[in-house]
């Protein structure tokens, strides 16, 4: 069971939901503890019968670092979510969101299922005041550095007052997570020319612009702007942003085993891969999806962050560490005020 030391700050893992399986979730949480000194204690929720063997194998120690929270189900990948969230009460994923919810933890990771997950998280934990919606946020690489593409995937039909909601959350989470100190917003369309676009993003647009003081709007953006240094945030809805992201991380896959293919074609271009291996290996690493490990589902009372299914050890490791930042950044009050502030200057009638 979760002890009351640092249990606010604790960090609810589900053990359950991965397609690898608990074991290499444990082997993540192993590389974390090792790795990051001032990590945040974590509690592994799942089937203590198969845990605790499992902790036991990697060398670690229940301790005030490390705790285990017993359950009895798992909602599996073909669960279908809210029947997964009625049927199996004592699941290792709702479990762990109960436990943000109750404040035994301030945060949950899970690689289970995307759609019970959002569910629970939305149902259990509700929406901020202020938000009718919540978003997820993926950390993408470009020319320069890395930007935050919000939503990708959470919200599919956003009406245009979801996606200023979606530039102050992105904005916020782009200060905890890459340190910039005042993102530029790019709203994602087809074009920058005016009238270019849908209804959604005509009207986004025109209510950006009238938060300019809250989010440093910088405009339009389409495809070509996305991996250039052009903004810092990338506003879309769940629909384009879901179809972006498994884009980038299909066309990661495909670049690198074309190059490697190509680099083992014949000798010549084999010895040179292997004098290049140095700089083979930092791009692999710039552009790697595993970097940050997950995508949080802002807007909620609680932290929530989703990584990958198919996530391994470092991915999951990654995604454990993102949560202990978003935890020690204290992110939620300041995206409360901003969103107060929008809503009220949006509920003013336009100055046009």
């Amino acid at each position: 069971m979760v002890t009351s030391s640092g249990a606010i700050g604790r960090i609810a893992v589900d053990a359950m939901g991965g397609d690898l399986g608990p074991t290499e979730v444990v082997a993540a949480v192993k590389l974390a503890l090792h790795q990051y000194s001032a990590l945040n204690p974590i509690t592994l929720v799942g089937d203590e019968k198969v845990l605790k063997p499992l902790i036991a194998n990697a060398g670690l120690n229940h301790n005030d670092r490390l705790s285990v929270f017993h359950t009895s189900e798992v909602i599996t990948m073909e669960d279908k979510p809210l029947n997964a969230l009625k049927k199996k009460k004592d699941s290792s994923m709702v479990r762990a969101v109960e436990l943000v919810k109750s404040g035994e933890a301030g945060v949950v990771v899970s690689c289970g299922n995307t759609g019970a997950l959002m569910a629970a998280g939305t149902l259990r934990l509700r929406t901020m005041e202020g938000i009718a919606r919540p978003a997820l946020a993926a950390v993408c690489p470009r020319e320069g550095g890395y930007f935050i593409l919000i939503d990708a995937g959470a919200n599919p039909e956003a009406k245009p007052e979801h996606l200023v909601h979606n530039a102050v959350l992105g904005s916020h989470y782009c200060r905890v997570m890459l340190g910039v100190k005042n993102p530029r917003v790019g709203l994602m369309t087809i074009g920058t020319e005016e009238g270019k676009g849908n209804a959604l993003v005509a009207e986004t647009h025109d209510l950006l612009r009238r938060v300019e003081g809250i989010v440093n709007y910088a405009g339009p953006i389409e495809g070509f702007h996305v991996f250039a240094e052009h903004v810092d945030v990338v506003v879309c809805d769940g629909f384009v942003g879901n179809i972006m992201l498994k884009s980038w991380e299909s066309l990661v896959k495909f670049f690198s085993n074309l190059l490697r293919e190509e680099l083992q074609s014949n000798p010549m271009r084999a010895t040179g891969a292997l004098m290049s291996r140095g700089a083979f290996n930092a791009l692999k690493e710039r552009i790697n999806p595993e970097r940050y490990g997950g995508a949080p589902l802002l807007g909620l009372n609680g932290h929530v962050l989703k990584a990958h299914g198919s996530s391994n050890r470092h991915a999951i490791k990654s995604a454990i560490h993102a949560a202990s930042m978003i935890l020690k950044a204290d992110m939620n009050q300041r995206i409360i005020a901003d969103i107060a502030r929008a809503n009220e200057t949006l509920a003013q009638p336009s100055a046009v």
